[in-house]
């Protein structure tokens, strides 16, 4: 699902054909061979970077651990940092975060999870993620424009009622999974984080025209410190960064569902 400043947007893809189960698309083929020698090339590699370690010395640990700790767009930007995830909640969104730069990245992935969340569909739930996650003079100006985009014809389209609810029989997904975040500006009292996701979206049902797939997305989220926390003052979001499309077997949208049901989410820390 797709979120911005200005409206709320849901990708849909719909099934290629109308008879069967969306969901149990047959594995994508001609990829075995290439796979074996990426395979065999990795593990080539990894034997001659084990060497080169081995045989490294260690006088440029210091430097390395330095370049690790900055928020420069480096390999190592969002190494961890061994701190724990916050502990408090409020209206069910951690809440908490530490007055510096990492508090402002953890903030910026729990707050994507939840703004790309199946919760923000719900009119009833919608409420309190507002009043939890922006700042207070923003609260009813994007309460307004949420209820602008998802509106009662928006929700038909994806197959939920009014009150952001599926079909009986059917489960709305949309999960979403930060895979790293960056600090573009910080101050004391604002900072701008880019929350780079995967996530998965969609309706599991036998008969679902919406079928659950998965993106790739960047959110940027403006922060500003209030009320003793970190707090969204305007998000946006783009595509990408995408990888290469693996070749898994799609599941059933009966497995699609239960996972849903069975896992869990998480809680971020930098």
């Amino acid at each position: 699902m797709s979120l911005g400043d200005d409206t709320g947007q849901t990708r849909i893809r719909l099934p290629e054909g109308s008879d069967g189960d969306p969901y149990g698309g047959a594995r994508r083929g001609g990829r075995s061979s290439s796979r074996s020698l990426v395979t065999v090339v990795g593990v080539v590699v990894l034997l001659i970077a084990a060497i080169a370690f081995a045989n490294r010395g260690g006088d440029d640990s210091a430097a390395e651990e330095g370049a690790a700790s900055a928020d420069s767009p480096k390999a190592a930007a969002t190494a961890p940092s061994g701190k724990k995830p916050v502990t408090t909640k409020a209206a069910g969104i951690p809440a908490g975060f530490t007055h510096d730069r990492e508090g402002a990245q953890s903030a910026a992935a729990n707050y994507a999870v939840v703004l790309v969340s199946a919760d923000i569909l719900k009119p009833a739930r919608r409420t309190d993620i507002v009043q939890q996650v922006f700042v207070a003079d923003k609260q009813a100006a994007l309460e307004d424009q949420f209820s602008k985009a998802y509106t009662k014809d928006f929700l038909s389209n994806i197959g939920l009622d009014e009150n952001g609810n599926a079909a009986a029989g059917n489960t709305y997904v949309s999960r979403t999974m930060p895979i790293g975040t960056k600090v573009t500006s910080y101050s004391d009292t604002t900072a701008a984080v880019e929350v780079w996701c995967s996530g998965v979206f969609g309706t599991a049902g036998e008969k679902s025209t919406n079928p659950v797939t998965s993106d790739w997305f960047t959110m940027t989220l403006q922060l500003r410190w209030a009320d003793n926390d970190w707090k969204v003052e305007a998000f946006s979001q783009k595509d990408g960064p995408a990888p290469v499309p693996g070749d898994d077997k799609a599941s059933t949208a009966e497995e699609m569902a239960k996972a849903v049901q069975e896992y869990g989410g998480f809680t971020y820390a930098r």
